[in-house]
C-alpha cells in the first residue's frame, strides 16, 4: 500500500479489503495492513460503509496521511476532533458517539494485532444521549392506516408501494431488509405466511407476517410479472437510472425511504419521517395491541430488548402535555 494518498482515497483502509481475489497467497495476505483487515472483517456491508465514512471523516479532519501518522494518533488528536463535530459542525450529539465508537473499534483491533500500543479513543469522553427513547419520528394508528391505503391499487408502482408500506408498517421490516427481499423469500410456515429475512450482520431468520402484507405482496408480484422467479428480486425499481438497464435487480434502501416520504407528505408531514418511522410505528403498535416485548423484539430484529424500548412512542401521550393546561 502506499504511503500516501490522495484526497478522493483520504483513508488507508479502503481500496484492497472489498475485493480481495478468490485465490490469495498467505504471503500476500501478510501484507494487508491491519487498518485493511478490520474494515473486511465486519461482516455487514452497511457497517463496512458506515465505519468507512466515519474514519475517514476522522483522517480528514486531523490530516491523516499515511499509516506512521495513524499510529502516531493519541488522546490529544481525538479530542480536538471530537470538538471540531461539537462546535464547528454542530453534529448531533448520536452521531458524534456513532464516529467515535467506529474509530475506538479500529484502535481495539490494532491494540490487539500489535500495531499500536493502546487505544486513544478510551481517554475521550463521549456525549450522552437518551437512552431510554430514540427519536425516530412514528406515525399514528390513523396516519398509518391512510398511508397504507395511500398508494393506487390500478397501477404496478401503486401495487408495489402498497406492498412496501404494508411489510414496513405490518411487519417491521428495516428499509435494507425490505429492498433485499426475494421472491422466493415469501412462504409458508405451519399454515402461516412468512417471510425469510437477512438480518443484520447477514443473521438469517424467519418470520409470520400479517395476512394483509402477505396478500399484498402477493398482488404485486401477480401483476408485475414476476411472481415465479423466486431467486430474483422481490421489489424492483420501474425505472432506469441511466446507468443499470438490467431490470432484474432489487431497488436501492434509499429508494425504499423515498416511497416512505411520499405517503407521508401525501398526509401533510413533511419532515423527519422516513422508512425508520415504519419500524418505530411497527414495534409501538404491536406493544399497545399487547404483543409481548420478547415477541416484538424477535419481529424487529433485535439483540436486546433494550433497543426495541428505543422505538416504543406509548410514553409519549402529546394529548396529555402540559402546554394544554396554560391557559390565559
Amino acid at each position: 500500500m502506499p504511503e500516501k494518498h490522495t484526497d478522493s482515497d483520504t483513508v488507508l483502509l479502503v481500496k484492497h479489503s472489498d475485493r480481495l481475489p478468490v485465490r490469495t497467497t498467505l504471503e500476500a495476505l501478510a501484507t494487508i495492513p491491519e487498518e485493511e483487515v478490520w474494515l473486511a472483517k465486519q461482516k455487514s456491508p452497511q457497517t463496512r460503509k458506515a465505519y468507512k465514512l466515519d474514519v475517514r471523516h476522522f483522517f480528514r479532519t486531523v490530516g491523516i496521511t499515511c499509516r506512521e501518522q495513524l499510529h502516531q494518533v493519541d488522546h490529544r488528536a481525538v479530542i480536538a476532533w471530537e470538538r471540531y463535530m461539537r462546535e464547528t459542525e454542530g453534529a448531533e450529539a448520536s452521531t458524534i458517539r456513532r464516529r467515535l465508537a467506529a474509530l475506538s473499534s479500529l484502535f481495539k483491533h490494532l491494540v490487539r494485532h500489535g500495531e499500536v500500543e493502546r487505544n486513544p479513543v478510551a481517554d475521550v469522553e463521549r456525549p450522552n444521549i437518551n437512552r431510554d427513547e430514540g427519536t425516530t419520528l412514528a406515525f399514528s394508528k390513523a396516519q398509518a392506516r391512510t398511508i397504507l391505503d395511500a398508494p393506487r391499487a390500478d397501477t404496478i408502482e401503486g401495487l408495489r408501494d402498497r406492498a412496501i408500506l404494508s411489510v414496513g408498517l405490518q411487519v417491521g421490516l428495516r428499509r435494507a431488509e425490505i429492498a433485499a427481499l426475494a421472491v422466493g423469500d415469501l412462504h409458508q410456515n405451519r399454515g402461516f405466511d412468512a417471510l425469510r429475512i437477512v438480518r443484520k450482520g447477514n443473521r438469517k431468520d424467519g418470520l409470520a407476517i400479517h395476512p394483509q402484507a402477505a396478500q399484498r405482496i402477493r398482488e404485486y408480484l401477480s401483476v408485475a410479472g414476476h411472481a415465479d422467479d423466486i431467486e430474483g428480486p422481490m421489489f424492483r425499481p420501474l425505472h432506469n437510472n441511466g446507468m443499470q438497464r438490467d431490470g432484474r435487480r432489487h431497488m436501492h434502501s434509499d429508494a425504499i425511504d423515498r416511497v416512505v416520504r411520499k405517503f407521508a407528505r401525501h398526509i401533510g408531514l413533511d419532515r423527519g419521517y422516513s422508512a425508520h418511522s415504519m419500524r418505530a410505528t411497527f414495534i409501538t403498535t404491536a406493544l399497545d395491541n399487547g404483543a409481548s416485548l420478547e415477541d416484538v423484539q424477535r419481529a424487529a430484529g433485535h439483540r436486546d430488548p433494550s433497543t426495541t424500548k428505543l422505538y416504543d412512542r406509548r410514553g409519549y401521550n402529546p394529548e396529555k402535555s402540559a402546554s394544554f393546561f396554560a391557559n390565559y
